[in-house]
């Protein structure tokens, strides 16, 4: 069995990339290894499912950290990461990728080949928690109060004043989608766009709903427990599905990302005379893993020394006492130090 690419070669990107750059860089590698431009060709086209599937992982935030912590095993049946199942290359990120390629090599603008009035899941929401050390070494329930959209109960999410209906749009026939042809230098392309009088649903509201103004939607505060596991580290998300906004046509809830922030603690204390930048390296007295409670990580620890800048003259005296019993000689703005054992045999 082949050894698999990191996911980061494969992209041609450094591991701390950000959303835009993973973007750019698979546009990149997918306009030039896609089978439409490659017909025939099995190993360009083994190069743009690798890319695919690359992108899919590094472009969501959990199966990211996922596969930085444990590799290509975090996403085997049973691997450390808990995640198994296939890839899935025809989300919504795709479909604007393809579109900006498509419309890069053939002159058209940004395509879409699903019907977009077709039941779509709602958007993410994201929000930031702030916790102690010992909360997310621990785990931690956590009350939050959420910012949400539910169906308006006056139209069932019609958007339409009650006693009226949505009507079907007469211009893409209620498909939400306007076709085309155009002549290109590669033949006849087939153009699919979104339904510039319907918006894509394939529906027109001519009389809208006073109680959500034709969205279909009201604001409502929601009120959840989020439990963070214990282990969690800077910057990890957690993945709260269905709880983000509403679908579209009845498609599913989008999902809640949450992320983490974790405090530095000030508690730790250790033996005199350390050094500053003096880095401890205790074993097993880490966080545990995910999933993995009976194993711990290693906690290592970097020193910082905090200087006084601010001495008062009894302070300052009791520091020139002890230089010369270390056998210092103090100045008004000097330290020049004896000759210590070393120094003599120089």
């Amino acid at each position: 069995m082949a050894t698999k690419r990191d996911y980061y070669d494969v992209l041609g990107v450094d591991k701390s990339a950000d959303e835009a750059e993973l973007k750019k860089a698979y546009r990149k590698v997918a306009k030039q290894y896609h089978p439409d431009m490659n017909p025939g060709d099995n190993e360009a086209e083994a190069k743009f499912k690798e890319a695919s599937e690359a992108y899919e992982v590094l472009s969501d935030a959990t199966k990211r950290s996922q596969y930085d912590q444990f590799g290509h095993s975090a996403f085997e049946a049973g691997g450390a990461g808990g995640y198994s199942g296939g890839f899935n290359y025809s989300g919504g990120d795709f479909g604007d990728i393809f579109g900006d390629i498509f419309g890069d090599i053939f002159g058209g603008g940004r395509t879409r080949r699903q019907a977009s009035n077709g039941p779509m899941k709602g958007a993410s929401l994201r929000i930031n928690i702030r916790l102690k050390f010992e909360e997310a070494v621990f785990g931690v329930e956590r009350d939050i109060t959420l910012p949400s959209k539910d169906t308006c109960p006056t139209c069932n999410g019609s958007g339409a004043k009650q006693g009226t209906h949505p009507e079907t749009c007469t211009r893409c026939e209620g498909k939400g989608q306007i076709v085309y042809n155009q002549q290109t230098l590669f033949g006849t392309v087939r153009n699919v766009q979104e339904c510039p009088t319907c918006s894509g649903t394939g529906k027109v509201i001519k009389e809208k709903c006073s109680a959500c103004t034709g969205s279909g939607y009201v604001k409502k505060d929601k009120n959840l427990k989020i439990n963070i596991p214990a282990g969690i580290n800077q910057g990890q998300e957690i993945r709260l599905a269905g709880m983000g906004e509403p679908g579209k046509n009845n498609g599913p809830r989008g999902d809640l990302l949450v992320k983490i922030s974790v405090d530095s603690n000030p508690i730790f204390q250790l033996k005199p005379g350390t050094q500053t930048n003096t880095k401890l390296r205790l074993r097993d007295k880490g966080v545990p893993y995910i999933g993995n409670s009976s194993t711990r990580g290693e906690h290592i620890v970097t020193l910082i020394v905090d200087v006084p800048t601010k001495l008062s003259d009894e302070q300052k005296e009791a520091l020139k006492h002890f230089a010369e019993l270390s056998e210092e000689k103090v100045t008004s703005g000097e330290s020049t130090k004896k000759p210590g054992f070393f120094g003599k045999k120089k």
